[in-house]
């Protein structure tokens, strides 16, 4: 097997993972969507009686909790927006660049713009015609200065650390690594914005509501625009599993969830992703592969996902899916493990779930539930052996779904067995946030 060349120092505890908000240094036009997505689903009301999340009380206010009272403090900004205007658009031809900016919506700034999620945010904002009366795209300073076209328009990346970076913004969208969003997230609350954060930063938080809007919309009941707050974007795994599982979690209550990921290069940065395609190369070259982003050949192999590993034994992302399955369902008690893996796939994840129900859920109604699910489609043709896979839902909003069967091990009809494939960019993180923002707009 041929050894890795490594050209530059890495993390040893983290393997050296690059996060999803690695800098590409060359100017681009961030291009129009490409293909044609499902007209978006409109978000459905929350399950009945939902519970409310865990409140803290008796205890020194957080950085969150201090950054809500600055910005309580702060000079209210109108927000002419009474309704969401996202509603009922008849569909344009994939080709035509769509025009967001207007006077009467919100003034959005994009954190870790030069990053493959940040460039994300731009596609996602064209492709559902996110309105915003103003868009500021920050980075770090090495970054700051660069140019950006994006819908008609030059926009000039500025320095997030600069003075009055988030001066006049009402949705920030964050992705730019949780050390990043700890240091700048309560910055942009208290200067009175909403804070949407892609990364692990703020997901505990008992404060901070974590949500998919498909699953918990009742989450963000009481974020408001112009009332600085953090709502926290899940791990792109939990997000592509629970948008598959909740529609069965409400009908038969799921008591034992197993999952097995195969995760794309996406997940760890634009970097990993440029490196899984000079090492495919390499390797075809009969040449060592080069090895920056991870501490071992990617291109043909897999392995344990990069993550830490804690002391009981599973990795941190492992245990992400654990710990937000359980905030995300407001249910302690549900019994999750999961076993994550790194595919030399670009940028789609797929996962193996297995799942114990405490009311029996037979495949037939399964397969009915999962159709009316928004953001979910059906691929589950066993007489062509045609599932969901990695490549056919790259750059695609939904998330897909087959291999649907019962769990033998399991009696009457209390396991299911699914395959699930999701874009890990998109559903698992851009267009998760920026559909959190159109829910501010309502």
């Amino acid at each position: 097997m041929n050894q890795c060349v490594c050209t530059r120092g890495r993390n040893a505890k983290t393997g050296g993972a690059a996060s999803p908000h690695d800098q590409i240094d060359q100017p681009r036009t961030i291009s129009p969507p490409v293909r044609a997505h499902k007209t978006q689903s409109p978000i459905p009301p929350p399950p009945p009686n939902p519970q409310s999340l865990p409140k803290t009380l008796g205890r020194q206010p957080s950085p969150v909790a201090a950054a809500k009272m600055q910005a309580a403090a702060a000079v209210h900004r109108p927000h002419l927006l009474a309704a969401s205007p996202l509603r009922g658009r008849a569909s344009r031809r994939p080709s035509t660049v769509r025009m967001a900016l207007r006077e009467d919506g919100p003034s959005v700034a994009i954190v870790g713009a030069t990053g493959a999620v940040g460039e994300e945010f731009l596609r996602v904002i064209t492709a559902r015609d996110f309105p915003y009366r103003s868009l500021r795209l920050l980075a770090s300073e090495r970054s700051a200065g660069k140019h950006i076209a994006f819908e008609d328009r030059d926009y000039t990346v500025q320095d997030l650390a600069a003075p009055g970076a988030f001066d006049g913004i009402d949705i920030a969208l964050f992705s730019a690594g949780g050390s990043v969003s700890r240091a700048y997230a309560p910055t942009a609350v208290a200067s009175g914005a909403v804070v949407v954060d892609n990364s692990s930063a703020y997901r505990m938080d008992p404060e901070v509501p974590l949500v998919i809007p498909e699953v918990n919309p009742e989450a963000m009941a009481d974020v408001r625009l112009g009332k600085g707050a953090i709502v926290a974007n899940p791990n792109c795994s939990t997000i592509i599993c629970l948008m598959a599982v909740t529609p069965l979690h409400r009908h038969a209550k799921v008591s034992r969830m197993v999952v097995s990921t195969y995760q794309a290069a996406s997940g760890a940065g634009a970097a990993a992703m440029k490196e899984l395609e000079l090492q495919t190369r390499e390797v075809l070259e009969g040449k060592a592969p080069t090895c920056n982003i991870f501490s071992q050949q990617y291109a043909f192999n897999i392995f344990s996902h990069n993550a830490p590993i804690l002391e009981n034994g599973y990795n941190e992302e492992e245990m992400k899916m654990v710990k937000e399955t359980r905030k995300i369902w407001n249910d302690k008690d549900v019994r999750v493990t999961a076993t994550c893996i790194r595919v030399p796939t670009m940028r789609a994840h797929a996962e193996s779930i297995n799942l114990q129900f405490e009311n029996p859920l037979d495949e037939d109604t399964a397969r009915q539930i999962l159709r009316a699910a928004p953001g979910v489609t059906i691929k589950d043709d066993r007489a062509s052996n045609r599932f969901p896979t990695p490549l056919e839902v790259s750059d695609k909003d939904e998330v897909s779904v087959g291999r649907i069967r019962q769990d033998l091990s399991q009696d009457d009809n209390r396991g299911l067995e699914i395959f699930v494939c999701g874009d890990q960019i998109r559903k698992g993180a851009a267009l998760n946030a920026v559909q959190i923002a159109e829910m501010l707009l309502k």
